[in-house]
């Protein structure tokens, strides 16, 4: 990891470490009123949601795009968006900064959908464990929250099929140099995440298939169906 890198991803977890007890009421949607949030998001995000996330992109989408155009090089986004394309995406969206490690930056009872992709695997397994009861803090009764991670039975898969180096280093030992929050630090197959959305607190935990579900603008936000395990619970 670079020193830059360093000291940026030191500055921005303690301001995470700061901000861990806020809480905030994000604003519905003006199309559907839906109040929908996003966790973990990086930049997968679409219009209507509020994306909340600890990187460096969410601590500054608010500031000016010419911070934006500095900013670019040391995001990591650079290898997956062109400048314009990450400044519209800063531009247009909702961003709130935090370390969900810690907690939601939401108020009791706020939220009609949750979602998040490809984070939950980011976090040791209390974390994770403490995310999701604070997803079910956050979320309105009836509300539903999309988890989708790798799956854990896919990538055993690989190694069963002789595919092991592809196995281990895509699902097991990611270990991205620029970044610790790259990284994985659990594993789920369908039973390991319905057991623990049901530790949580939520029912009728439901495996779904990709880009279907109750949760809205899926189509969207659904992405790498080959090894994704989508599930949807409720908050009862």
């Amino acid at each position: 990891m670079s020193i830059t890198r360093r000291v940026i991803d030191t500055a921005t977890n303690f301001l995470g470490w700061i901000r861990r007890y806020r809480r905030v009421k994000p604003m519905p949607d003006s199309l559907d009123g839906l109040v929908k949030v996003n966790l973990g998001c990086g930049l997968a995000v679409a219009k209507g949601w509020s994306n909340v996330d600890a990187s460096l992109n969410a601590l500054v989408a608010s500031w000016p795009r010419v911070l934006h155009k500095l900013l670019y090089r040391l995001s990591g986004s650079n290898r997956y968006y062109s400048l314009d394309q990450y400044c519209d995406l800063l531009e247009t969206h909702i961003f709130i900064h935090h370390d969900l490690s810690h907690s939601i930056p939401l108020k009791d009872e706020t939220a009609d959908f949750i979602y998040s992709s490809h984070f939950l695997e980011h976090l040791f397994r209390p974390d994770a464990e403490r995310l999701l009861k604070e997803c079910l803090r956050a979320l309105k009764a009836g509300g539903v929250v999309r988890v989708c991670v790798p799956d854990l039975a896919h990538a055993i898969s690989l190694f069963a099929a002789g595919e092991k180096e592809k196995m281990l280093g895509n699902y097991f030992f990611v270990d991205d140099k620029d970044s610790f929050l790259a990284r994985h630090k659990y594993m789920y197959d369908f039973e390991l995440l319905k057991s623990l959305l049901e530790k949580a607190g939520f029912t009728q935990v439901t495996r779904c298939t990709y880009q279907q579900g109750r949760t809205p603008d899926i189509t969207l936000l659904d992405n790498r169906p080959e090894e994704t395990l989508f599930v949807e619970a409720v908050k009862p």
